[in-house]
């Protein structure tokens, strides 16, 4: 059996040590340098494909059988194949990934956590027909799928209604938000906008980008370990907020409120869109998980977009107890 390398990754990433174990756990943009004698081989994929990346991972130790799970020695050891360490017997990496660009027999592609240096043995396109959606440039279909089912489950859980609120995801140096005026519950593709995090400048979609944009762009300015948004205007949160002025907003007897109570910080009311009320609640994203907008609405961020919806819902919950007690 004879395996030859049809190319390199070219990445950020130079150490093994503290590499992402998965793409999702902000994995840096890469590119893949292809080879000469296999660059035809590229025809047909363009920007916006997915594609799997198979590598080989190059300072594995192939000895190795069982592992802790995740480097964690305070984790029983478990066999090597029913986990995704990279030291196993033959050790090909699968990298799920969306091209960004293509120059040549350079493909720049989304969140890949392999490190600079490693082998690329194959890439396959992938032809999911029933998640195959078209996306602008610049948007992965992974992500632009993850926020129209991001956008679904808020509508179903009653925190966003209408055509209010909007939602977002970082991928790397990446933007992707929801355009303004579009009903979140029924997101398609062409409602997706992609901007340049640093200069806030399109990159991807023909929409008009959310009007908290700004907002957005301020948290992952300002907190790395952001990397997903939800921006909404819980019914229950909000009523609470306009009946209760003081401090704390939360405030039912129960274990968990001590623990919800203390990731929120509130702003005070600053016109919705303002580049004032972006800063500000960007400041406060430094300091906490959930921030409340004063007659506005609540911004959750998280590592994902579930963390982030689930935070929005213990908020909302812990809200709707809280005017029950009052009868």
């Amino acid at each position: 059996m004879d395996v030859s390398a049809i190319g390199v990754v070219r990445s950020s990433l130079k150490d093994v040590a503290v590499a992402p174990k998965n793409e999702f756990e902000g994995a840096p943009m890469a590119t893949i340098e292809l080879k000469t004698p296999y660059l035809a081989g590229l025809d047909g994929v363009q920007p916006g494909t997915e594609i799997i990346v198979l590598t080989w991972l190059h300072q594995a130790d192939r000895n190795v059988l069982a592992v802790h799970p995740r480097g964690d020695a305070s984790r029983e050891k478990r066999g090597v194949f029913s986990t995704r360490s990279p030291d196993r017997p033959n050790p090909i990496g699968i990298h799920r990934v969306a091209v960004l660009g293509l120059d040549g027999g350079r493909l720049t592609v989304s969140n890949l956590e392999a490190i600079d240096g490693t082998p690329v043995i194959d890439i396959k396109c992938i032809r999911d027909r029933n998640r195959e959606q078209a996306f602008a440039a610049g948007i992965a279909p992974n992500d632009g799928n993850a926020l129209i089912e991001a956008g679904r489950l808020a509508w179903q859980r009653g925190l966003v209604a209408g055509f209010n609120g909007n939602l977002s995801l970082r991928q790397a140096n990446t933007c992707i938000i929801t355009a303004s005026g579009c009903a979140k519950g029924h997101l398609k593709p062409s409602d997706l906008v992609a901007l340049d995090i640093d200069s806030g400048n399109v990159i991807g979609g023909t929409a008009k980008a959310s009007t908290e944009t700004g907002l957005h762009l301020e948290i992952y300015r300002r907190q790395p370990e952001a990397h997903a948004i939800v921006h909404c205007h819980p019914p229950h949160l909000l009523s609470l907020s306009l009946l209760q002025t003081a401090s704390p907003l939360l405030s039912p007897p129960l274990y968990e409120a001590d623990v919800f109570r203390n990731m929120l910080t509130q702003v005070p009311a600053i016109t919705p869109g303002t580049q004032e009320l972006a800063d500000a609640a960007g400041d406060a994203a430094t300091r906490t998980r959930a921030v409340f907008l004063r007659r506005h609405g609540l911004v959750c961020w998280g590592t994902s977009l579930i963390e982030a919806l689930g935070l929005t819902e213990e908020m909302e919950s812990l809200a709707r107890i809280q005017l029950l007690m009052r009868g």
